[in-house]
């Protein structure tokens, strides 16, 4: 943690100069100005009071200070099921000015239903045999997805028990975040947002109204192609997570501006930016393009977070200050990427993280006030000879206890807010 390493390079400087004080201590008022070294009638003489200068002077309660108090801290965490990947983390979330969110699966829930199937040669109602047939071709295309798109769509053709009728499809390529292609029965299919199509097919001009529709109503937009034929469109829709707005709202409170970055439509990502309570929404972003456009917050706000789910945000993940990985029990890429993992796949844990961050914060600052507060005090008074050796030893291994143990009271933490009671289980 960033404060451990200060006090660990305090400390290097620091014992050097209290052992030479101590000697300067015994030595000084001795041969320059004729005081006593051994203890007289009229007091303590300086050897003895060098000897109690050196014994409270010991950095040992400062070093303890903070990393008993960042293991609590981790501890506390882990009990809640939010995985810190070192201290540094735990210290420094409660500092993040803004909090960036990846939209899929983590400002949604993640299980988006196919709503609409609509294609070029529809034949009157989705379940037609066209239609039918064009969910048929992209449930090939989308078979061995991971992301919550491509599983609805699988999921919507073994509803319509069209799954079986094409071959998953063979050398898959993903395009740039907006989609993807391979060959279905040897045959180029594609499967890809509208911006996609636009600048590689020619989109129909009925087609393209109907998807843009579909799109102002919130849905997220998939056209299918095979060879240059471009087939038809499916539009999905995800419900949005019912903790998401109350843990925007918690985070605004803490004095941190919110965003959303998206891959999907503009007319989508600001009704759940609208529903959900943020400052800002960016839509169309290829994971290139959250990349950078993460560098352009950190210039403006300072310190950034970044909340995702690991599906196409890994490099915004990994490029922001601290990247928070969403569901991470069985998400290898989440737990591989993310510096911070929740393993629940719930947004309470975030405003619970960051309440813990700033509570460990202020017992290692607690921590080092008590520790320099109680030295310099013992310490002055030794060297006015006040201070009998055994005192200054009980006072350096008594400091040294009660950081500790303040440290510990991490591992109890609860938080203020009610509605995050469920996590002190």
């Amino acid at each position: 943690a960033r404060q451990e390493k200060f006090i660990d390079r305090f400390a290097a400087v620091y014992t050097p100069l209290v052992v030479a004080a101590a000697v300067l201590t015994a030595l000084v008022p001795t041969l320059l100005f004729g005081q006593y070294l051994w203890n007289s009638p009229g007091g303590y003489g300086w050897l003895h009071r060098s000897l109690s200068l050196l014994m409270i002077g010991c950095p040992c309660a400062l070093i303890v200070s903070t990393p008993v108090t960042i293991i609590s801290g981790l501890t506390r965490a882990a009990r809640a099921g939010v995985i810190f990947k070192g201290g540094v983390y735990l210290e420094s979330l409660s500092r993040s000015k803004l909090a960036a969110f990846d939209k899929t699966g983590t400002l949604t829930l993640g299980k988006p239903v196919i709503l609409t199937v609509k294609a070029v040669d529809c034949e009157g109602g989705e379940h037609c045999e066209p239609c039918n047939d064009l969910l048929a071709l992209a449930s090939s295309l989308e078979y061995y997805s991971t992301h919550p798109l491509g599983q609805a769509v699988v999921n919507a053709a073994q509803e319509r028990s069209v799954h079986t009728r094409y071959r998953p499809a063979e050398q898959l390529e993903l395009l740039n975040g907006r989609g993807q292609q391979g060959y279905v029965n040897g045959k180029m299919a594609t499967v890809g947002s509208l911006p996609l199509f636009d600048a590689e097919h020619q989109v129909p001009a009925e087609l393209r109204q109907e998807t843009l529709a579909a799109e102002s109503q919130g849905q997220t937009t998939m056209l299918v192609c095979d060879g240059e034929r471009v087939r038809g469109f499916l539009g999905a829709q995800d419900g949005v997570r019912p903790e998401a707005q109350a843990v925007v709202a918690a985070l605004k409170q803490r004095g941190m501006h919110t965003v959303m970055l998206t891959g999907d439509n503009a007319e989508t990502a600001e009704q759940v930016a609208g529903l959900v309570g943020l400052d800002e929404s960016h839509a169309g972003l290829l994971p290139e393009e959250k990349y950078k456009l993460l560098g352009e917050l950190k210039q403006k706000y300072g310190q950034v977070l970044m909340v995702g789910d690991g599906s196409n945000d890994s490099p915004a993940l990994a490029s922001a200050d601290i990247g928070i990985g969403m569901g991470g029990a069985g998400n290898a890429q989440v737990l591989e990427t993310a510096d911070v993992v929740l393993m629940q796949d719930d947004l309470n844990q975030l405003p619970f993280a960051f309440d813990l961050s700033r509570y460990v914060n202020r017992l290692i600052r607690q921590n080092i006030s008590i520790s320099l507060g109680v030295k310099v005090t013992v310490a002055v008074l030794a060297l006015f000879g006040l201070t009998p050796l055994w005192v200054a030893v009980l006072a350096d291994i008594g400091i040294t206890l009660i950081v500790t143990l303040n440290g510990m009271r991490a591992i109890g933490f609860q938080p203020a807010d009610l509605k995050l009671v469920g996590l002190l289980q």
